[in-house]
C-alpha cells in the first residue's frame, strides 16, 4: 500500500493516502481512535490493523465530504469498528458518500493509475452500503493516556468538528483550516460565522496544529496568523477566482496570510 507516514509525536500517527488526503491515528494504551478515514481506494482498515493490533478502535468523521469518509469501507479488518460524525452533517451525508460521488472518485484514481494494481479493485470501491455514521457527542473520549476532544466547529460545513489531543497539546482542525481554506460548497456557512467559530478554537491550549490536506506539523503561530487576519478589510479586498465545477457560486480568494488563503462565497459574507 502506498500510505504516507508522518509519526508526529508518541501516539499520533499522521497519514496520507494515495489520492492525497490525510487522516490521523491517535492511539492510547487501551483504544485507537482514527480521526477521517480517506478516500478508500487503499484499505484505510487493513493500514490501521497493522498499526495497532488487537486495540479496539473507532474512527470519527471530522465531517462528510467524501475524501474523508469512503474510507470507512474498508474497515472490514478492524473488528465491531464503530465510526462516528457530528449529526449536522447528516443531511448531505448520502450525497457525498453515494454512487454517483463513489464513481466519481473511482474515475479520478483510474486517471491516477490507481485502481487494479496494489490497491482496492473497482468492484471493492464501488461495494458496500452507504449507512449514516453514529451521531458523535462533542466531549472527551478517552484512549488510555491520551485525550481525544470532539470539539464542534461549524464552517466549512455545518457539522465540521476539530479534535484536540489534551496530552499533546494538539489540535487537529480537519478542513476547518488548511493553509488553502475552502468555504465555497453550497453547505458552508458564511465567512462572518465561520470566523467566530474558529476564533472559539483559539481559547484551547494547543501548541501545534495537523490539518487535513498537509502531512505535515504546523505550530499554532501560522493558525493564529490565519484567523487574526480574517478581517474585513482582508475579506474586502478578496479577487474574484474561478473553482472548477462551481462557476454557479461567487468565489473570492481572500489573501489572509503568508502563504495562506481563503476561497469563499462571497454572496454569504455580502448578505451577513
Amino acid at each position: 500500500m502506498s500510505f504516507e507516514v508522518n509519526h508526529v509525536c508518541p501516539g499520533v500517527t499522521h497519514i496520507r493516502d494515495a489520492m492525497g488526503v490525510c487522516m490521523t491515528l491517535i492511539e492510547g494504551d487501551n483504544a485507537a481512535l482514527l480521526v477521517d478515514a480517506g478516500y478508500g481506494v487503499e484499505s484505510v482498515g487493513r493500514f490501521i490493523a497493522e498499526l495497532i493490533g488487537n486495540k479496539p478502535a473507532r474512527v470519527l468523521l471530522t465531517h462528510h465530504h467524501h475524501d474523508h469518509t469512503l474510507g470507512v469501507y474498508t474497515m472490514g479488518y478492524l473488528s465491531d469498528c464503530e465510526y462516528m460524525m457530528l449529526p449536522q452533517d447528516a443531511p448531505a451525508f448520502h450525497v457525498y458518500n453515494g454512487q454517483k460521488k463513489r464513481r466519481q472518485v473511482l474515475r479520478q484514481a483510474q486517471s491516477k493509475g490507481l485502481i487494479g494494481t496494489d490497491l482496492l479493485s473497482e468492484e471493492l470501491f464501488l461495494a458496500g452500503e452507504c449507512e449514516l455514521p453514529c451521531t458523535a457527542v462533542p466531549g472527551d473520549i478517552d484512549l488510555g493516556g491520551l485525550t481525544a476532544r470532539i470539539i464542534e466547529c461549524p464552517g466549512h460545513t455545518p457539522g465540521s468538528a476539530c479534535v484536540l489531543i489534551v496530552e499533546r497539546k494538539l489540535l487537529l482542525t480537519g478542513d476547518d483550516w488548511n493553509p488553502c481554506t475552502w468555504l465555497f460548497f453550497p453547505e458552508a456557512l458564511g465567512v462572518e460565522e465561520y470566523r467566530r467559530n474558529v476564533q472559539i478554537l483559539q481559547a484551547y491550549d494547543f501548541t501545534h496544529v495537523l490539518c487535513s490536506h498537509q502531512l505535515d506539523l504546523f505550530p499554532r503561530a501560522k493558525f493564529d496568523a490565519f484567523v487574526d487576519n480574517l478581517t474585513d478589510e482582508v475579506l474586502c479586498a478578496a479577487k474574484p477566482v474561478i473553482i472548477g465545477g462551481y462557476e454557479h457560486i461567487a468565489t473570492r480568494q481572500a489573501d489572509v496570510a503568508e502563504g495562506q488563503i481563503l476561497v469563499f462565497d462571497w454572496n454569504k459574507y455580502k448578505e451577513a
